[in-house]
């Protein structure tokens, strides 16, 4: 049996036009409700937010056109766990593997803030694998 997809959409205004990318301003609305990932993506956490996305037909497009963006509500969820699951795993394994190895406090407190240095340092040189993970589609937006 195959598995339904679920799509999680945001409607947005065309901010920017550029070469192969577009600015896109999202408004978070009440429609986040009926997302999985309701309250932990950022969306919710703010009214507008600004997204840079990279499209073949960025021609088709001009400041202020409505679209509408679509991402896989599973890829939302994996965003979720990158964020904020693994650096919370990360740090507590940390503290506690450090703090059972009688280490002084300072030094937990130090090492775990290192781990976490070095857990956004290698997402920051994986950034366009971990890019390649999110796809965004663009629709225009449908006036009535």
């Amino acid at each position: 049996m195959e598995r339904l997809e679920r799509v999680a959409s945001h409607a947005g205004i065309v901010q920017e036009v550029k070469h192969g990318r577009l600015l896109v301003k999202i408004e978070a609305v009440s429609a986040c409700a009926s997302c999985a990932a309701h309250g932990k993506c950022g969306f919710a956490e703010s009214k507008d937010k600004t997204l840079e996305i990279p499209t073949a037909d960025w021609q088709q497009y001009c400041v202020g056109q409505p679209v509408t963006v679509h991402i896989d509500e599973s890829r939302g969820m994996l965003a979720v766990w990158i964020a904020y699951v693994l650096p919370a795993v990360l740090i507590l394994a940390a503290i506690i593997g450090l703090s059972l190895a009688r280490l002084p406090e300072w030094a937990v407190v130090l090492a775990a803030f290192a781990v976490l240095a070095l857990y956004v340092l290698v997402l920051y040189l994986r950034r366009r694998k971990v890019e390649s993970h999110f796809t965004l589609t663009l629709t225009h937006a449908i006036t009535q």
